[in-house]
């Protein structure tokens, strides 16, 4: 016997190309051990796919993004429409297992907390590169090691698995438009989120490892150039979003990750590789140094970029 609760689900999406996984996500939305209040899928501007999706899915509500183009804009849209309490996002390419929606709300019957995440894996094409070491899994969209392994407050979760109050949302306008997803462009619209939220309310955000979703990883994204391109976008996106923070709100997280986590991926790499363990740990050990040299290019551009432009605006 399933469960309600006043949750709301929200998946945006804005390619045919993702039809098939889109539906696999539906579903599993649909499929959930405690019932949504409802769910809404959100096309951004491709009137061909809304016709679509509106003529497909049955049970479901379907929108087009009256926002800017991008991810940001098109989770809004969708937020903004509901009124449930508890407003859930997905994304397109992922399938959330049964339980998750109603561990995700478990954290909530504390006041304090504004937001959860839960735990992403990923579901890879093929197999996973040898070469790609468990703290960098988040450059493929899925949980790293590093995070908690129980529930425990955490600073910023990710958009494909979030709750978040829907007040806390509305306080702060929701998502900021233009600065996310968008073509080649990836910002880390959902850790801007969190921390402009937790500002705002003082409250905080949950981590709940299980609450689980499989995350599509297509071959596509797991070359080392993608992996590439992923860190330098990284770089590029943290220095823009430190420049939108209050002078006092700081990234820590970021700090104590190159500070400790990657330094103990590679010298824990390093040793297994010199104990015979398998070569790929030397690769993974290089991989870290390649992350942190493309991150911090991405990192020298965008701040070269700034200066530019702040030298162009002042003359």
């Amino acid at each position: 016997m399933t469960q309600s609760i006043d949750v709301s689900v929200v998946i945006p999406t804005h390619t045919e190309r993702r039809w098939a996984s889109l539906q696999r996500t539906v579903a599993s939305a649909l499929d959930q051990k405690v019932t949504p209040a409802e769910v809404v899928v959100v096309v951004d501007h491709n009137p061909a796919l809304f016709e679509r999706a509106k003529a497909e899915f049955d049970g479901v509500t379907v929108l087009e993004n009256v926002s800017e183009r991008g991810a940001s804009g098109n989770r809004n849209t969708g937020a903004f429409h509901c009124r449930s309490e508890l407003i859930a996002f997905l994304d397109d390419d992922t399938v959330a297992h049964s339980t998750w929606l109603g561990n995700l709300a478990a954290p909530f019957d504390d006041p304090r907390v504004v937001g959860a995440g839960g735990s992403i894996v990923p579901a890879w094409e093929r197999t996973r590169p040898s070469w790609l070491p468990d703290e960098l899994l988040w450059t493929v969209g899925v949980s790293y090691a590093g995070m908690p392994t129980s529930v425990a407050e955490i600073r910023n979760v990710w958009s494909a698995s979030m709750m978040v109050r829907r007040d806390a949302f509305e306080k702060v306008n929701g998502f900021r438009v233009g600065f996310g997803k968008l073509g080649d462009q990836n910002r880390p619209e959902d850790t801007e989120l969190c921390l402009r939220i937790s500002a705002e309310t003082g409250g905080h955000w949950m981590y709940v490892p299980d609450s689980v979703i499989e995350h599509d990883v297509p071959l596509d994204r797991s070359t080392f150039r993608f992996f590439l391109r992923r860190c330098y976008a990284e770089g590029r996106g943290k220095v823009q979003m430190a420049s939108l923070l209050p002078r006092d709100q700081k990234l820590g997280a970021e700090q104590d990750y190159l500070k400790r986590t990657l330094p103990r991926a590679v010298a824990s790499n390093i040793k297994a590789a010199t104990l015979g363990r398998g070569g790929y740990h030397a690769l993974r050990a290089a991989t870290v140094i390649a992350a942190v040299a493309a991150a911090g290019f991405g990192g020298g551009v965008e701040t070269l970029a700034a200066l530019s432009e702040s030298e162009s605006a002042s003359r």
